[in-house]
């Protein structure tokens, strides 16, 4: 199964962080599964990162490294991502989410979130 993480459960899964359930864990470690960061996650780290409201070992280096060890895919951003983000019910105003929401919604796949707001989309939560 193709799976997108979102923020939340990128940063918690690299920290090994007791807010990740161990269910979630065993779905990402799953081989069967292909686990898939956002760009937009990427960058929404990056501007974290740089106005010091998150720290990660090596910086944005260190996250896309920690990323490429744990073999997992991007998920780029498209025109089709984005004219889906336009369509989208303005329930939820964080941008970087709203990207989340659209990609999952345009690629089928589900979203590993405990984020009360992208559960109010018409999507498939983990």
């Amino acid at each position: 199964m193709n799976i997108l993480l979102d923020t939340c459960s990128v940063l918690w899964f690299l920290a090994g962080d007791e807010k990740m359930s161990m269910h979630s864990r065993d779905i990402i470690l799953n081989t069967e599964n292909t686990i898939y960061v956002s760009i937009a996650t990427i960058w929404e780290v990056a501007i974290k990162l740089s106005i010091n409201k998150l720290s990660f070992n090596g910086g944005i280096n260190g996250f896309v490294e920690a990323l490429n060890v744990e073999d997992f895919s991007l998920l780029e951003i498209s025109a089709e991502h984005t004219k889906a983000v336009a369509s989208l019910p303005f329930i939820h105003r964080d941008p970087f989410d709203r990207m989340l929401i659209a990609q999952v919604m345009t690629e089928g796949m589900p979203i590993m979130t405990t984020d009360s707001e992208i559960l109010k989309y018409d999507i498939n939560p983990i």
